[in-house]
């Protein structure tokens, strides 16, 4: 199979795009639950399709440009959860041959063909998170297209327009999901490793990466969205890079270690691989940063944030080349005995699922039972009304929109569990007076005291008959 992959006609990419899809789309069309990332997205395009602003009408630390992506779809298409689904498809896709395309392009190996993009794919379906569409899903592809332009020759002042893009992209990959922006530490390098004048040359590429930052902060400036955006993206961004979107230690590390497992094997086999060109021995050590930058990006979100499998996957599509070559006097099958292996490897924890016993058998619970799902007790509750949550719960939002701007609960407590400061009381009033929410879920019991404190909003709600914990808005 890898021989036949090692050349670039059009037959391997046919067969290529018809051994993903059928190791993807079966598990997609028996359906997954929407993922608490995806949840997340599709309350932030809701809010961005109607015109509300991020950071200013929408308390949420997303990434802006992740949050723009989803307002689009949302204007596209309603609760657009299958855009997101093709969208994380066709992303990954073009990751994979956009990366085998620059890497071929720039003679990094002896090998050709369509092999990166082939372990690109296959490890990418080990487990669903990738078939998902997520803020740091986005941002990579960013990061995927800066590559090209970090590779200049090493002619002084040739095409600095190329620097430029790059740190551009990776501005824009760190729009999509914050800790992207170390990847600018992987831009200096190249620069340095390729670059004649270096110093102006990494003038160039930070002057890129800031660009994208100086355009939005003047936007956000002349909305009045600027202190939140500091407030709540860039001051939290690195520090809590793991959101409570991702999925729990003890299913995405075992996950992502099947991945590095594989890279650990790639690179103990590139370390004897000799490289007869300068320009190749300059690209492996660029790769040894990129992965070097993968795994600080993996530390900042703990290895659970949504798509982080997808950070080891081009340091793993350059090293599997010198893993699936041939040694010569050794036997030749042994490299195609393998990734027949990771092929069922893959295919087998992907199912894992849809086999009775094997989840318990390995001890990792399908990615799929820790999906966001409405709590039964909620059912009478008219679908499609704003419903404002007094704490963690999610899973009602599947059915409702969120009262704005309320989204996210770990930014709503800064008002909700400080109702004692008046400050909290008038930001509250200052957000809900206007549109209170058709519902109110108070699991905690914090409405008495809300409506004591601000009656003309929470006076007229009133229990729903049977559901306890839920409001409605009365007249």
């Amino acid at each position: 199979m890898l021989r036949f992959f090692k050349s670039s006609l059009p037959a391997q990419l046919l067969l290529l795009l018809v051994l993903v899809l059928g190791l993807r789309l079966p598990l997609l069309w028996l359906g997954l639950p929407a993922t608490a990332a995806e949840l997340r997205l599709l309350l932030l395009g809701e809010g961005v399709a109607a015109g509300a602003w991020p950071y200013r009408d929408l308390y949420d630390g997303t990434a802006p440009l992740a949050a723009a992506v989803a307002g689009a779809l949302q204007l596209a298409w309603a609760r657009p959860l299958l855009l997101y689904r093709v969208g994380a498809l066709l992303l990954l896709l073009g990751q994979a041959l956009r990366l085998q395309a620059v890497l071929n392009r720039a003679d990094v190996h002896p090998d050709r063909g369509y092999v990166v993009a082939l372990t690109y794919l296959v490890v990418g379906s080990l487990g669903t998170d990738l078939d998902a569409l997520s803020p740091l899903l986005l941002g990579h592809t960013f990061i995927i297209l800066a590559l090209s332009a970090l590779l200049p020759t090493s002619r002084e002042g040739y095409d600095n327009r190329r620097l430029f893009r790059a740190g551009f992209l990776i501005g824009l990959a760190a729009l999509c999901y914050l800790p992207l922006a170390l990847f600018v530490g992987l831009g200096l390098f190249a620069v340095l490793v390729f670059a004649a004048n270096s110093f102006r040359s990494g003038l160039l590429l930070l002057c890129g990466f800031l660009s994208p930052y100086a355009v939005l902060a003047t936007l956000f400036l002349y909305v009045g969205a600027l202190p939140g955006f500091g407030a709540m993206h860039l001051e939290p961004g690195l520090r809590a890079a793991a959101a409570a979107d991702g999925l729990p230690p003890a299913v995405a590390w075992p996950l992502l270690g099947g991945a590095a497992l594989l890279l650990g094997l790639a690179l103990l086999r590139a370390t004897g691989a000799a490289l007869g060109l300068v320009f190749q021995a300059k690209f492996r050590q660029l790769m040894l940063v990129w992965l070097l930058t993968a795994v600080a990006v993996l530390a900042l979100g703990r290895g659970v944030a949504p798509g982080s499998g997808l950070l080891l996957l081009p340091p793993l599509g350059y090293f599997g080349l010198f893993l699936w070559q041939r040694v010569p006097g050794r036997a030749g099958w042994a490299p195609e005995v393998l990734f027949v292996l990771v092929l069922g490897s893959v295919a087998l924890l992907r199912y894992r699922a849809l086999v009775p016993g094997l989840p318990a058998l390995l001890h990792l619970p399908a990615e799929s039972s820790f999906a966001p799902r409405p709590s039964p007790a909620y059912a009478r509750l008219t679908p499609g009304r704003p419903v404002l949550v007094l704490g963690p719960e999610r899973g009602v939002y599947m059915k409702h929109p969120a009262a704005r701007p309320y989204l996210d609960w770990p930014l709503a407590a800064a008002d909700f569990d400080h109702l004692t400061e008046y400050a909290a009381v008038v930001r509250v009033a200052r957000a809900l007076g206007p549109r209170p929410p058709a519902y109110l879920l108070d699991p905690d019991g914090r409405l008495p005291q809300l409506q004591h404190l601000l009656p003309g909003v929470f006076g007229p709600y009133q229990p729903v008959p049977g559901v306890p914990g839920a409001y409605f808005l009365g007249d």
